[in-house]
């Protein structure tokens, strides 16, 4: 092969960009199609800067694989690559062809294709008549250093379009590698990637009027007097404007009005979904427009006598309704008609919220907004840190941009949308601006800790820590071309640059660890963020099958069998509102605003729907009075009271017949109805802040003809609450009836609810709220008063009960409750009013809740943690209460009534407590530190330090431990480090692998899998990981535990070039010998070669199978996008012995995959497990002698077994109950 550098190349580019080439890409199959392909440049050597990485250039050897004969020559690189191998580039850059006598294809006249990622290729059929295609030869032109830049973009358009002004104008290029490596590495190229020229449209043309335009109509079309007006614009007006006016008024004289008894303007109001509105007051437009009538109870309106000719515009207005415009048409015999269709008025809502940035000190930045409704809003305002921004000095619109960005200028930045229906805001997006030369990421990483396997100690203090490193993902300054981008454009984030590798004693041997070395810019992780759950029934738990899923307007697929989901949320999304309906109408539409870790992965949510109650039939001729919550002896909160004649059909025309009516009450009395509420409870007040509502009570209504079943709608009805059932005073004069926009979920008000007082009875005297509605469409409806006493409560939670701060959750979904406590008795709560949830993250989670400052008990709150389904522990509070446990301290502790369920009855579960949220009292010292923040103090709690007041939650696993060698925090999906050593090689997809281990013996043991590269020539023999996890008793088995033990999957690394098999060792704790294994998995194995070596009998070990196996191997394999999802999802298979159940009660003899007999050990001696944390060296040479001394023996076809001289097993201790350990709710059994 010859060196070939860049003045060479540059001889060539002449050559290999002429003749008739085209993109293989781009052409049909050879000899299929007689289309030719669409044009392709063949790229030019001069333009590859080959000697970007110092290296230049080199061609290949020429290639002849085919010969002219039959269709053509075809010289496919991938033929070349099949039997030449190595010989050609990963990414050949260039191409050369010539024909067997040394031509060039355009020299013979022959029409020809190549590329250099596809090859050659002339057909005979395209060549001119006569001739057929050469026998030709080609060669490659690689990089030797495989880093080379991109051909230059085109220029892009100049930044400034206005004339007379002066902008800049660029053209891009990208560092190429030639080799496949890993998406998120990052290459460096010598050099820009980005050029820049200035560059103008010209001068502008002086400015001057155009012609003056006709005359408009007169603005009284007969009777007085009116005026008309013509008009002109001046044009080129950039910097000068024209001298004069842009237009002329003229009296036009009065014409007398005709009169028109044979014409009548007919026409009809209705909404959008074609039902009728009466009321609504229909205009003739005009200066000013003129009220015609206002349309019947059925929506229509009859105007007699009114002279119109046809095209004239009518309007119609009504409350509650956007204004609607429509022209007179004929209805083609001679009448005329206005049809008008009315949209409801709809808040605001925001869809594109302002995304954080961050930006050197002179650049510039844009933030983008925009909100949807109707009308759609166009008044958008903007605020720095809470204070508006002037309008004329930005000249902003649903667009802010800022240039020259000074220091001054960092801060918080929301914009606020407003229309006629009222406002909304954005959430807050922080802009950060960094000095010259200051740098966004600190090389330096910040510290980690990570625990280490129990043999090992770092010091003399016995400490099992060591700092490994971290680098927070926080992101990097964009760049000048990022400046009018209303996205974070090509993202970059603190990252990882380079790890080293450390090695620590432990017990006489050594284990490597990797730690970061040094952080930098690099391309932000992206994982997928995604919402997994179940629906079911909130009363019997049926699963929704097949139930539809909405986001917004838009159905995004349906649940499965059991009632399982999975969303990915959109990006950018701040507020994810899903809307789930059973299609056979048997549940209540249910909306949910869903939580979801915005740094990726899924979030586990159990979603509850109510029952729709039975139908009663109703005489729609009569008043009826429907009871709100009558259920279990209570008396009604409320009733809805239907006048006789308000059954409407939706053509507007009065219903008479029998109504099929059911009204479904979710009644806040009930604790289990809380998980069951739609939305979060919450609204968008005048100011356009998303603020929260305690209900009092909420129902759905459907009414139907009985006979044909059809939907009805109602004109006014009324609504009476019984003001007995309201037990704060101060919420009779706020109570307000609601609907829920199902798009949105915010609640909308429908209106107001005023005091009046009745007589029931001779001497009772009851005092009801009422208020009046329409129903014109299926909504949910609310009984709600906004509540302004408002805090945020601090919670952690912990991976065990050491509560260490480096050891805290991400990702678990913290639930709280608000509770209205009944007058004197405050543990026993009469109703819940809120319920909201929050998920954790670096530091904790901050939930809103209803506080008060005058009485501590006021409202108490019920709290709650769950993780991927299983449900945390809270910190006891009996039968001594421990401040430094709860996380809180005294005084504060004891005015909060911190109570943890179990706190009067042992066998409660103990996975959620209740506090009364006191507001802190700024004045006192104690009340200061959390955790309980006023309402304006969210960021002060969002920031606050682990050392301040906080409520706790942990994991009970006491007996399991995990180890990786390359560190990474699974609550956290931005710490995954790509590494070959990483037990999880890819971000987007974790697979979790389990082995099922049967132990016979007297108590339970320890296991621990050792996991090893054993394929992969870049791993193996190196140390991936340890994972230890202590045996269940089975309590239907006497004797008998079993131990469901994670693995390292085999598989790609995360170059995604080759397959590793793990090399995993199961070795329990104890006087333990293999006595079985798995039958199917050993054939497995020996079908899938190569095979690990012989096993010692105190240890099992196998090259892990790439299949997903199942139960029946004692494998255990889940795939799913968040790693503690996937690996409860497999312990919960592998508990049940099955490749789609769930247990957590251990079935030791289903599904099993090896097993051990164990006994006790005379005193003195030590196992084998412990010999190998111990004296490791000795201990290995124990396993070569034994796999030299051929003691496995060949047991029946299905079961391996080996000689133990096991004992008779000792009477078992009492069955110790997983759930003494771990609690689980309610988790999805299949993906």
């Amino acid at each position: 092969m010859e060196r070939l550098l860049l003045p060479a190349l540059l001889a060539l580019a002449a050559f290999c960009c002429s003749g008739a080439a085209e993109s293989l890409e781009n052409d049909s199959e050879p000899g299929k199609s007689d289309a030719p392909g669409k044009p392709w440049k063949v790229p030019s050597p001069e333009e590859l800067d080959l000697n970007t990485a110092g290296g230049g250039a080199e061609w290949t050897s020429w290639f002849n694989i085919d010969h002219p004969g039959g269709d053509g020559d075809y010289e496919s690189l991938d033929a070349i690559r099949f039997y030449y191998r190595g010989r050609v580039c990963a990414r050949p850059v260039a191409i050369q062809a010539r024909t067997t006598e040394w031509e060039l294809p355009q020299d013979v006249g022959e029409v020809v294709h190549f590329s250099p990622k596809k090859g050659f290729r002339c057909v005979n059929k395209e060549q001119p008549h006569g001739k057929t295609c050469s026998n030709y030869h080609i060669r490659f032109l690689c990089p030797l250093e495989h880093i080379f830049w991109s051909h230059w973009s085109s220029w892009s358009p100049c930044s400034r379009s206005a004339c007379g002004s002066s902008g800049t104008q660029s053209r891009r290029r990208r560092c190429v590698n030639a080799q496949a490596v890993s998406a998120l590495k990052e290459l460096k190229c010598r050099g820009k990637a980005v050029e820049r020229r200035p560059c103008s449209t010209g001068p502008c043309p002086e400015p001057m009027w155009t012609e003056w335009g006709a005359w408009g109509p007169c603005s009284r079309s007969c009777g007085s007097t009116g005026t008309r007006v013509r008009r002109r614009s001046c044009q080129n007006a950039r910097k000068l404007l024209c001298a004069g006016h842009p237009s002329e008024v003229q009296q036009c004289p009065p014409t007398p009005c005709p009169a028109c008894p044979e014409h009548t303007l007919q026409g009809a109001v209705v909404s959008a979904t074609g039902a009728a509105l009466p009321g609504a007051r229909v205009y003739l437009e005009g200066r000013p427009p003129t009220l015609l009538a206002r349309s019947d109870t059925r929506g229509a309106f009859r105007v007699p006598g009114l002279c119109v000719s046809i095209g004239a515009n009518v309007s119609a207005h009504r409350d509650g309704f956007a204004p609607g415009l429509t022209s007179v048409v004929s209805n083609g015999s001679g009448a005329l008609v206005a049809h008008i269709v009315l949209q409801k008025l709809e808040k605001p809502y925001m869809v594109l919220h302002p995304t954080p940035k961050v930006r050197v000190a002179g650049q510039e930045v844009t933030f983008c907004c925009k909100a949807s409704g109707t009308p759609v809003p166009k008044k958008y305002y903007w605020y720095q840190n809470g204070t508006l921004l002037d309008r004329t000095a930005h000249r902003y619109s649903s667009r802010l941009v800022l240039r020259a960005l000074t220091p001054e200028q960092a801060g918080s930045y929301h914009c606020k949308a407003s229309t006629e229906a009222g406002a909304i805001r954005s959430a807050p997006a922080q802009l950060t601006v960094l000095a010259q030369g200051q740098q966004s990421c600190k090389a330096a990483p910040e510290p980690s800790l990570v625990e280490l396997p129990a043999e090992c100690h770092r010091d003399a203090g016995a400490s099992r820590y060591y700092d490994v490193g971290h680098c927070p993902s926080t992101p990097c300054a964009g760049s000048p071309a990022d400046g009018q981008r209303c996205g974070a454009g090509a993202r970059r984030c603190c990252g990882v640059r380079r790890m080293e590798m450390r090695e620590i004693r432990c017990g006489g041997s050594v284990l490597p660890i990797k730690v970061v070395a040094k952080c930098g810019c690099g391309p932000c992780a992206q994982p997928r963020v995604l919402v997994q759950g179940r629906v079911t029934a909130a009363d019997t738990g049926e699963p929704l099958r097949f139930g539809q899923i909405f986001l917004g307007k838009k159905k995004i697929g349906f649940t499965g069998f059991q009632g399982s989901f999975t969303i990915e949320v959109p990006p950018d999304t701040q507020r994810l509102v899903a809307r789930f309906v059973d299609r056979q109408q048997r549940l209540v539409d249910a909306v949910k605003v869903l939580p979801f870790d915005r740094r990726g992965g899924a979030v586990y949510q159990e979603v509850k729907m109510m029952r729709k109650k039975e139908a009663v039939e109703l005489d729609a001729g009569q008043t009826n009075a429907i009871p709100l919550g009558e259920a279990s002896g209570r008396e009604p909160i409320a009733e809805l009271v239907i006048p006789a004649g308000a059954f409407l059909r939706p053509s507007g025309e009065v219903f008479g017949g029998t109504v099929k009516a059911s009204v479904t009450f979710l009644d806040p009395r009930d604790m289990a109805t809380a998980r069951a509420a739609s939305s979060d409870l919450s609204f968008a007040n005048a100011d356009g802040e998303i603020v929260p509502l305690r209900t009092y009570g909420m129902f759905a209504v459907d009414f139907r003809d009985g006979e044909s079943g059809t939907a009805l709608q109602t004109g006014p009805v009324e609504v009476r609450m019984d003001a007995g059932q309201i037990g704060m005073a101060e919420h009779l004069r706020k109570m307000k009836l609601w609907s829920l926009n199902p798009e949105t979920g915010l609640w909308e008000e429908e209106g107001v609810l005023r005091p009046t007082e009745e007589r029931r009875g001779r001497r009772e005297e009851r005092t009801f709220l009422v208020g009046n509605m329409e129903i014109r469409e299926r909504r949910l409806f609310n009984l709600d008063v906004p509540e302004d006493r408002r805090c945020f409560v601090k919670v952690r939670a912990y991976s065990n009960e050491k509560f260490n701060p480096y050891e805290q959750l991400e990702g678990v979904v913290i639930s709280l409750i608000n509770l209205e406590p009944q007058p004197g008795f405050p543990a026993n709560p009469r109703a819940w009013g809120r319920f909201d949830s929050v998920v954790t993250g670096p530091n904790g989670a901050c939930l809103p809740a209803f506080c008060d400052a005058r009485r501590p008990d006021a409202y108490t709150a019920y709290i709650t943690a769950t993780l991927g389904g299983e449900e945390l522990e809270a910190v006891p509070s009996s039968p001594k209460l421990n401040p430094n446990a709860v996380g809180v301290s005294q005084p504060y502790l004891n005015k909060l009534g911190y109570r943890r369920l179990d706190h009067d009855d042992p066998d409660i579960k103990k996975t959620a407590f209740q506090v009364n949220v006191a507001k802190p009292d700024p004045n006192n010292i104690d009340e200061t530190n959390g955790p309980i923040y006023p309402y304006r103090s969210l960021r002060e709690c969002e920031e606050a330090p682990v050392s301040a007041n906080h409520f706790r939650f942990y994991r009970v696993e006491v007996d399991k431990y995990e180890y990786n060698v390359v560190p990474f925090k699974e609550s956290d999906l931005t710490s995954w480090t790509g590494d070959y050593l990483s037990w999880w090689p890819n971000p987007q997809e974790f697979r979790a692998c389990f082995i099922k281990v049967r132990i016979e013996g007297p108590q339970e043991y320890m296991v621990r899998s050792r996991n090893e590269g054993g394929s992969h020539p870049r791993t193996v023999g190196q140390l991936y990981g340890l994972r230890d996890a202590r045996s269940v008793r089975d309590a239907m088995r006497e004797g008998s535990s079993g131990a469901c033990l994670e693995f390292k999957c085999s598989g790609m690394l995360y170059d995604q070039s080759l397959v590793d098999r793990t090399l995993v060792s199961v070795i329990p704790q104890g006087s333990c010998r293999r006595t079985a294994v798995n039958g199917l998995l050993r054939d497995y194995l020996a079908r899938h070669p190569p095979v690990a070596d012989a096993n010692n009998t105190a240890a099992f070990t196998m090259l892990a199978p790439v299949d997903p196996l199942g139960h029946n191997y004692g494998i255990y394999t889940v795939t799913d996008q968040n790693p503690r999802l996937a690996k409860e999802i497999a312990i919960g298979r592998c508990f049940d012995g099955t490749s789609d159940g769930f247990s957590r009660e251990m079935k030791s003899d289903a599904g099993t995959a090896v097993t051990f007999t164990c006994q006790e050990r005379p005193a003195g001696r030590e196992s084998f497990f412990q010999r190998l944390l111990t004296s490791p060296a000795e201990a290995l040479d124990e396993i070569r002698r034994e796999m030299g001394a051929g003691e496995l023996r060949r047991a029946p076809p299905e079961v391996l077994d080996f000689a133990s001289g096991v004992r008779a097993l000792s009477p078992a201790p009492p069955p110790r109950t997983p759930g003494s350990r771990r609690r689980m709710g309610r988790v999805r059994a299949q993906q």
